[in-house]
């Protein structure tokens, strides 16, 4: 059991973070001010804030101290560090992004200006450091297309047609729940219908995610389209996406609805183009009709399509991700999104399956990287990334683009700098703030929808009252 004993400091929650690259199963003991990782070595780490801002972190039985040779950082930032390089150490593991635990490393990266930085300060291994600092750039000429008294919305369908293995979100198996879908339909349409009135300020994107929204029959699907856009000012200018998502939802009177309403953006994510692998993830379409449904929305003239692949699923290789990657080129969307998996607290994947250091299905990182070889080479840019805990084998996930078409609702919501008002269940809705100070954070308040789709179907305007005081409206 690894003991990191929190000295001069309460920063737990950074530790946390660090500890977490390293090693599962951790806890918080702020009886005794320390974190534990169960299945860590048996040691205990002593991490020190010192007097002149810089932190050490002792391990007292080998008589070694750790820390770093040049100025200190912002005191969370600080005590993370020294106990990344004490870590490293003692276990031999470097991470991809060194000691940058947050979801935003393009964040740190738009502070320091350069690569060289990310890499000396941050110990981020030169490739991310490159990715890190290019994308930043793109994030903020993106950002700056969205004022920041605009609005951003998102509408959320949580149901999909089947779970995939690697899931835990709040979606429904709608082959058993079919009711419940029309409920929420109308639950929504009400949320919508019952804040919109109010609102005042432009809408610079709109996002319609899930789940699967392409999962309600083609009626339905219509019908919540018809509402968004008689109740909601939509400038031609609005970004508007929706995420089709799972092809074996998508049909002509769907994308036709949609272009009906002059929606140029959608979301068709294969996530693998491996069948074999498509079929043990619980996933109901193979390759043939991911192509088929791509295929028919060219047709019908789609401006921007994305398409979604994970990195490092179960039953498959490196080689078979970068294959996936291969085929999606060929394919030629605008945008494509490149996913690692992570371990979602309510998924059937393991930790272990998601985590694990075996390396018998190849090496995830090194497919990451000729994934991302063969994309720059096609003539995409990354143009947005963030990253999540509990991600195997410390990466991230980037969106590329073709061209000027970056999604703006993607950064803007992953920027923490723009308003976004969610609804439907589980969204979360934000205002974001300026302030002065050392970092570009801005501060955030933030305002949930109940996640629960049955107690939102009963508080649909309860849900917009809410927001309509976060808001002031």
């Amino acid at each position: 059991m690894l003991k990191v004993i929190l000295e001069g400091h309460d920063k737990y929650y950074g530790i946390t973070d660090i500890v977490r690259m390293f090693f599962g199963d951790i806890s918080e003991d702020h009886e005794h001010s320390c974190v534990i990782a169960g299945d860590g070595p048996d040691m205990t780490l002593v991490n020190t804030l010192e007097k002149d801002g810089s932190s050490v972190t002792f391990d007292q039985a080998a008589g070694k101290r750790y820390s770093f040779d040049g100025p200190s950082l912002e005191i969370g930032r600080e005590v993370k560090r020294s106990l990344y390089i004490a870590l490293s150490d003692i276990t031999g593991m470097k991470m991809p992004w060194g000691c940058l635990s947050g979801i935003r490393p393009t964040l740190v990266a738009s502070e320091e200006g350069s690569k060289e930085e990310l890499t000396k300060k941050y110990l981020v291994r030169e490739d991310k450091a490159a990715l890190g600092f290019e994308t930043a750039k793109e994030e903020m000429r993106l950002l700056e297309a969205i004022s920041p008294e605009d609005l951003n919305i998102y509408v959320g369908v949580p149901f999909c047609p089947s779970r995939c293995s690697y899931c835990s979100f709040i979606s429904q198996d709608i082959s058993h729940h079919m009711g419940r879908l029309g409920e929420y339909e109308a639950a929504l349409e009400n949320e919508i219908r019952t804040l919109s009135p109010l609102l005042n300020r432009r809408v610079a994107s709109l996002y319609m995610g899930g789940g699967t929204p392409t999962v309600f029959s083609d009626e339905q699907f219509s019908r919540v389209l018809d509402t968004i856009y008689s109740s909601i000012k939509i400038d031609p200018d609005c970004e508007v996406t929706i995420e089709a998502g799972r092809p074996d939802t998508i049909n002509r009177n769907k994308l036709e609805a949609m272009r009906s309403h002059g929606i140029g953006r959608i979301c068709i994510n294969p996530q693998t183009m491996r069948d074999e692998t498509l079929a043990k993830l619980g996933r109901r379409h193979t390759s043939s009709d991911i192509i088929r449904a791509y295929d028919q929305a060219k047709e019908l003239g789609f401006e921007v399509i994305n398409m979604d692949l994970i990195a490092g699923l179960p039953f498959e290789t490196g080689d078979d991700f970068v294959r996936s990657v291969s085929k999606l080129i060929d394919i030629g969307p605008g945008n494509i999104t490149i996913h690692t998996l992570y371990k979602k607290r309510r998924a059937a994947l393991t930790k272990e399956m998601v985590m694990g250091r075996d390396d018998s299905r190849g090496d995830i990182d090194a497919a990451v990287r000729e994934g991302y070889r063969l994309l720059y080479e096609a003539g995409y840019h990354p143009y947005y990334l963030y990253r999540q805990k509990d991600t195997g084998h410390g990466l991230e996930n980037t969106g590329f683009a073709k061209g000027d078409t970056g999604c703006l609702y993607n950064v803007a919501m992953m920027s923490d700098a723009r308003d976004v008002l969610s609804f439907g269940a589980g969204g979360m809705s934000k205002r974001c703030f300026e302030q002065e100070g050392t970092t570009s954070k801005h501060r955030v308040e933030r305002c949930p929808t109940v996640k629960d789709v049955l107690t939102y179907i009963s508080s649909s305007e309860e849900m917009a009252r809410r927001k309509s005081e976060f808001f002031e409206l």
